[in-house]
């Protein structure tokens, strides 16, 4: 396997970048309190005047006293793992064990990475009904069923031709390295009045139903409305059941979606107010979530909805951009939920979500939600500690960061536009 290791002395910021140093991203206390039963590995919040910190307690004591350490003081690096792809934006395991890494080509390619070797022909090759000719088209993700090791069955999300978004069943082909391209059933589509702003992640959650994140229809300020609007499916994050549907079913509604029995809204809505949630994830420990919201102009942003939640939240845009009105001075700001971190355009200019750090190999990092900036290359680590949150800039790379992954082990990694698929390390 050929390796690049990438450490924070070495790489210089080339995109998006100032000779000053920029401030850094600012804690803002979440308006919600976590319930009781995440408490015991994450406590509740509260504001923060210090961004040191004792830390949270460890699932594993041995590993408490590693723990400790301030974000601030680890080194973090990058592995080359595989590269020479076209626009890669998603890696992920398919959580059956196999150890195969999972790599999302936005032309519309799934190639399979085993052992540091990429498989001479794509997992799926869908090329030919994709489009893909504006910066956010494409195909965006793609999801393993929860009980994909014996069902096979997976799920993609794709821009088609006409700029619509797909999301489409697939089965396994009896080779488990290939697709089966003629089990393709669609079965949600989704008209986009813009290029931009697509969403596109796809993941199962831990309640077993499908999560899918989507834009606010794109250009400029949501100017149609889209992400306040509950009887459209646009700047939303959307709720269904994949997996408990009879043959003629596409998809069903969970009972408790908070939007199941009010008229003239849509039933698969979970949560609303999203400008273009590009990544999201659950905390595999935890079950919270965690949701980076696409800025406009100013602010990039990281909202957690804690396990348990009924749904239902309302994240603000457009009435807000990250903690501030937009486009006003003044706003209300009833009823909406606040993001739990924020940067300024002054560090980047489009957040990429990443995921909370459940990994064996790296312990230092337990409990870091790691996130990143496509403009900038920065990475940085968010972890909440004893009654207050910590946040550190980990890493200044050379990427464009369009995405950040997960294998089936909890281990991460990211995705560079230019090509290359890198592993997450603590050196």
């Amino acid at each position: 396997m050929r390796r690049l290791w990438v450490s924070i002395l070495s790489i210089f910021l080339v995109a998006c970048g100032t000779n000053k140093d920029p401030p850094a991203p600012t804690i803002i206390a979440p308006a919600h309190q976590l319930p009781a039963a995440t408490a015991a590995a994450v406590r509740t919040p509260s504001p923060v005047s210090s961004l040191t910190a004792t830390a949270e307690p460890m699932l594993d004591a041995t590993l408490h006293a590693i723990a400790l350490a301030d974000l601030r003081e680890l080194t973090i690096a990058l592995e080359l793992i595989a590269d020479g792809f076209t626009r890669p934006l998603y890696v992920t395991g398919a959580g059956d064990g196999s150890g195969r890494l999972f790599v999302v080509e936005q032309p519309g390619t799934i190639w399979i990475v085993r052992n540091g070797q990429r498989l001479e022909e794509p997992f799926l090759d869908i090329v030919a009904q994709v489009g893909s000719q504006a910066n956010e088209q494409g195909l965006l993700s793609i999801a393993f069923s929860p009980d994909y090791a014996r069902d096979g069955q997976f799920f993609i999300n794709y821009t088609d031709r006409e700029g619509d978004t797909v999301v489409a069943r697939y089965q396994v082909a009896d080779d488990p390295d290939q697709a089966d391209v003629n089990s393709a059933r669609t079965i949600l589509m989704i008209e986009q009045p813009a290029a931009n702003h697509n969403g596109g992640l796809l993941k199962f959650g831990p309640d077993g139903y499908l999560y899918i994140g989507t834009g606010d229809g794109g250009r400029a300020g949501d100017p149609w409305n889209n992400a306040q609007n509950r009887g459209v499916l646009l700047g939303k994050l959307l709720r269904i059941d994949v997996m408990n549907v009879a043959d003629d079913q596409l998809y069903a509604i969970p009972a408790d979606n908070p939007l199941i029995d009010e008229p003239d809204m849509r039933p698969e809505i979970w949560a609303w107010g999203l400008r273009n949630p590009w990544r999201f994830a659950f905390d595999r420990v935890t079950d919270d979530l965690y949701i980076a919201d696409v800025g406009q102009n100013q602010y990039e942003e990281v909202h957690i909805q804690p396990a348990g939640s009924a749904g239902g939240a309302n994240y603000g845009w457009n009435i807000m951009e990250g903690a501030t009105c937009y486009n006003a001075s003044e706003c209300d700001q009833t009823g909406l939920e606040q993001p739990v971190i924020v940067y300024s355009h002054a560090l980047g200019c489009s957040i990429t979500g990443g995921y909370v750090y459940r990994g064996q190999q790296f312990p230092q990092l337990n409990g870091v939600y790691i996130y990143g900036d496509y403009c900038s290359g920065r990475i940085w680590g968010l972890r909440q500690t004893d009654q207050q949150w910590e946040n550190a800039e980990l890493l200044q790379t050379n990427l464009m960061l369009t995405s950040f992954g997960e294998d089936d082990a909890g281990e991460v990694y990211l995705t560079d536009q230019k090509g290359g698929v890198y592993q997450l390390v603590v050196r």
